[in-house]
């Protein structure tokens, strides 16, 4: 998203959406699919690297990936062979860690997927489309919506290998919105009494780009929340919150 789309949807009304109908509810406990390929980002600037196998960290992504991050939504991305088949990407177009066989717009935040015999993903959003897929396809990023693929955090650490099955695990983590201001909305309202969040840190927690930041000061006033976000240096009398425990908090369930 550009800087001058994000001023605008900041100030947009939250959208009114119905629920999508969970397709990974009658398939719990069975694979729905299985890993067709595998990259890791040395450098957030790089393309993926393809790799035959990737060691996901509880809580940091995977092991050697510019996008592990213990305070990040947005640890792995996962995307569907099918997006590529509906708009005839090249490999790898999508910039994403794991390619599943499975259409990856319609797997529902909150779902936990173990993928090979040990790691488990929390799903966590949906990954908004950004202008860096135009280079590899003109247009793309207008185009592709929900099937730019599904953004996870990893729970429970272990190898993952190409051909590995995904399989659907019982229980539920929190669902974050796919809306970044109701993330934010949702951030904000957890920052302890007391203290505050810089933008640059909620932009983290949230899962969005930097750029943001400048919408972040009128967003706040508007949410009611502006007590609990500061710029950098900004409120100096007040202790920082790095986002200690606010993946932590989300229970199954």
């Amino acid at each position: 998203m550009t800087e001058e789309s994000a001023l605008r949807t900041a100030t947009e009304p939250f959208p009114t959406t119905s629920p999508l109908p969970d397709p990974t509810a009658e398939r719990t406990g069975a694979p729905i699919g299985t890993v067709r390929a595998l990259a890791l980002r040395t450098a957030l600037a790089r393309p993926p690297v393809p790799v035959d196998t990737a060691c996901a960290a509880a809580g940091v992504g995977l092991a050697g990936d510019a996008h592990a991050d213990a305070l990040s939504p947005r640890q792995l991305l996962l995307a569907g062979t099918p997006a590529y088949g509906r708009f005839g990407l090249p490999p790898g177009a999508l910039r994403e860690n794991l390619l599943l066989d499975v259409d990856t717009a319609h797997l529902p935040s909150g779902t936990l997927l173990r993928v090979g015999a040990e790691a488990v993903l929390w799903l966590t959003f949906q990954c908004e489309a950004c202008t860096y897929l135009d280079v590899r396809q003109p247009g793309i990023a207008r185009r592709i919506g929900r099937d730019r693929g599904v953004l996870a955090r990893v729970v429970q650490g272990g190898p993952i290998r190409v051909g590995d099955p995904v399989v659907v695990l019982p229980g539920k983590r929190e669902k974050w919105s796919d809306d970044w201001r109701e993330r934010v909305a949702a951030i904000l309202a957890r920052v302890p009494a007391g203290r505050v969040v810089e933008y640059r840190q909620l932009a983290r927690l949230a899962g969005v780009q930097a750029v943001y930041c400048r919408t972040f000061p009128r967003l706040a006033r508007t949410l009611g929340l502006d007590e609990r976000a500061a710029p950098l240096k900004g409120r100096p009398d007040l202790p920082r919150w790095q986002g200690e425990a606010l993946f932590d908090s989300a229970n199954d369930g």
